[in-house]
């Protein structure tokens, strides 16, 4: 009879969560720019669209890293949902504050993010629901809409408004749409636990 030993523990401190803790740090550091720029398009709106297009990235990394070199933790899988929340959250807020998004947009895709989070709460004792093709669609969709809404559109033209527009539009579809399938998923999900 051949023994097991127990895998390792992966420890806590590993370079996928101190990307996770880097990006909710980075927070701050885009709202203080965004709000600091006040719509004018200067030096401070480009230091905040590359700190999100930074705290972006290293949500990719940090995901990559964590399924690469086995370090997924459960530190990991709660802190790295807060840290994109957090990130893609304070954009659609403040560019809403500034008056540069339309607030039911920043509503439905809020409502519908935090919604499906108390969702998987609420049915994880029946399963886990992983991330959808979709979901990874939505996230990708939203990345660049906010992206192009946090360029200095006021500077290069009214044309420049056009295109973030319709990503946006795409983003909110999408959103709305894969919202939909996960409560489908968990209802599924229920139904079978209690057959």
């Amino acid at each position: 009879m051949v023994s097991s030993s127990p895998s390792p523990a992966v420890p806590v401190l590993n370079i996928a969560n101190v990307l996770t803790v880097v990006r909710i740090l980075m927070v701050p550091f885009f709202i203080w720019f965004l709000l600091l720029d006040d719509s004018r398009g200067g030096l401070f709106r480009w230091l905040a669209v590359l700190t999100f297009a930074v705290a972006i990235y290293t949500d990719k990394l940090d995901g990559d890293l964590a399924r690469s070199r086995g370090l997924i933790t459960d530190f990991g899988k709660i802190a790295d949902p807060i840290a994109d929340k957090l990130l893609i959250g304070s954009a659609l807020v403040l560019l809403s504050v500034l008056g540069e998004l339309w607030w039911w947009v920043t509503i439905v895709i809020l409502v519908r993010e935090l919604g499906i989070t108390v969702l998987r709460f609420a049915v994880i004792r029946y399963g886990v629901m992983p991330a959808s093709r979709g979901g990874k669609l939505k996230t990708v969709v939203q990345t660049v809409a906010i992206l192009l809404f946090l360029l200095p559109l006021q500077n290069l033209g009214d044309w420049a408004w056009w295109p973030a527009a319709l990503v946006m539009a795409a983003a909110v579809v999408i959103t709305v749409v894969t919202g939909v399938d996960y409560i489908v998923q968990a209802a599924r999900l229920r139904a079978a636990a209690r057959r």
